[in-house]
């Protein structure tokens, strides 16, 4: 079964796939050395092979400690920055402990629903699109599609949300569309339990589309889709 979610992102061919040589990175030396030279479908398949090299697969405990580490607030080390309402909140006031709707759980950008459902899957505990979240406003997403539009959400008012779409804070629709790109590219069924996510140009979808906004400086508004394939149905439920 095929899912399908529309996106406004970056240029794929120019941009999003562009030779590494053009493309300024903090990456040690000839980290991507054999993707140098390539374009299109091809870099797109290194990319996804250098990404997986190496990568250690965190069990769903783990992810509370790298998100605790990778979002913490500069100026408080005690705290983590929350993704959609950008507040600054206690590492330790989290779902693991509290049913408290004003405690911070674990969001999946790329929704688990879409594709992997099951905590052993890559996927599910992939800290490249996962960040802590606000439980009311992480709720609130569901896996409802990124869109533009609706009323403000009533804890953070920079985040928009109708019954069908969520549209995140500005300042962090270009880290969104970046780990969806991620995901596309990570991912392509080359392992064992995760099925191909991919960008197709075809925004026929009978299940739901997922649209997107252009926002980061990389990112130009060209509209593309995110699709999940696999041997296994996806079902529209978070």
């Amino acid at each position: 079964m095929k899912k399908l979610l529309a996106i406004n992102l970056c240029l794929l061919s120019s941009v999003a796939f562009a030779s590494p040589s053009t493309i300024t990175n903090n990456a040690p030396d000839g980290y991507y050395i054999e993707a140098q030279g390539l374009t299109g479908e091809a870099l797109k398949d290194m990319l996804g092979i250098i990404a997986a090299r190496g990568q250690h697969q965190l069990s769903y405990s783990q992810v509370w400690s790298a998100l605790k580490d990778a979002n913490e607030d500069p100026n408080n080390a005690d705290n983590v920055i929350l993704y959609y309402s950008g507040r600054s909140q206690s590492k330790d006031f989290n779902s693991s402990k509290t049913n408290n709707q004003d405690a911070w759980n674990r969001e999946h950008i790329w929704p688990k629903s879409f594709g992997f459902k099951r905590k052993n899957q890559w996927g599910y505990t992939d800290i490249h699109h996962l960040q802590p979240t606000d439980a009311k406003i992480n709720s609130i997403r569901s896996n409802k599609d990124f869109g533009y539009g609706g009323q403000p959400v009533a804890k953070a008012p920079f985040n928009k949300t109708s019954t069908t779409t969520f549209e995140p804070r500005d300042a962090v629709k270009g880290d969104t569309a970046r780990s969806i790109f991620y995901m596309a590219v990570r991912y392509q069924g080359n392992d064992a339990n995760m099925p191909d996510l991919f960008l197709v140009d075809n925004t026929s979808s009978t299940s739901g589309s997922l649209k997107w906004v252009n926002s980061a400086p990389c990112f130009n508004g060209t509209m593309l889709i995110l699709s999940i394939t696999g041997s296994n149905s996806v079902t529209k439920k978070s």
